[in-house]
């Protein structure tokens, strides 16, 4: 199943969108990667079922390859999230202690990089002296880790948090087809699935493409698609299984 990464680090200056731990760049990409694990479980879990649903029209076998899928993906999630972003704060937390190095064996070249980096935000050569001085006078670490890395050292990254945030939101995105595929009559299943999985994915589509500032129509068409290929490869199959008696 996919795997949804953190932004990465950002090293350089970005003068239209810094990526601070509370910008609006930040918030994008958890709803974007929220949204992406959402569509992981909607996509993932109704293949599942509408393939387990093409060999058999036992409610309990569905429902329990159905939760085996959803824990499976959940836990899946979970993990890989956890050790991406487990490597992502370690990688933050070594260029945190880098620079506090690098001020301690270096302080004049550090003003002047401090007095670079604001002068290619756009400040005058003199303006931008004036201000990594006192910045620097002020809290030379700070300043440094904030222009430089774009990183507050009190708002690293968190792996429990995400782990927990990509788990839910496979499990929210798991829970549709889910219940499409249990509460119709066994003749209204598959149907009733695969309108209601070509909704959530219109729709999961389209806020992910407005997170991205992607071109709505395209994502929603890409991920409809996908969505719709994947759910009638493994009908399909399931299918083949049930008329040949395996």
């Amino acid at each position: 199943m996919p795997r949804v990464v953190n932004s990465s680090i950002v090293t350089t200056i970005d003068p239209v969108e810094p990526h601070t731990p509370g910008g609006v760049g930040a918030k994008l990409n958890r709803l974007r990667a929220a949204v992406l694990g959402a569509n992981d479980g909607i996509v993932s879990i109704a293949a599942l079922v509408v393939g387990i649903e093409g060999a058999t029209d036992s409610t309990s076998a569905i429902l329990t390859a159905g939760i085996a899928g959803v824990l499976a993906g959940a836990l899946s999630m979970a993990a890989g999230e956890y050790v991406s972003v487990s490597s992502q704060r370690d990688s933050e937390r070594a260029l945190i202690e880098k620079e506090r190095g690098e001020l301690a064996t270096r302080k004049v070249r550090e003003l002047e990089e401090l007095t670079t980096l604001y002068e290619a935000k756009g400040l005058s050569p003199a303006t931008a002296a004036t201000v990594a001085r006192e910045l620097t006078a002020h809290n030379a670490f700070a300043a440094h880790v904030e222009a430089e890395l774009h990183l507050d050292p009190k708002k690293l990254a968190r792996p429990w948090q995400s782990a927990l945030a990509s788990a839910g939101s496979f499990f929210a995105g798991a829970v549709l087809p889910m219940l499409a595929i249990i509460f119709p009559p066994p003749e209204w299943r598959i149907p009733v699935t695969f309108a209601l999985v070509v909704v959530a994915l219109a729709i999961t589509g389209s806020v992910s493409a407005y997170a991205g500032g992607a071109n709505k129509t395209r994502a929603v068409i890409r991920v409809v698609l996908g969505g719709l290929i994947a759910m009638s490869i493994t009908f399909a199959v399931g299918k083949a299984f049930n008329v040949t008696g395996i």
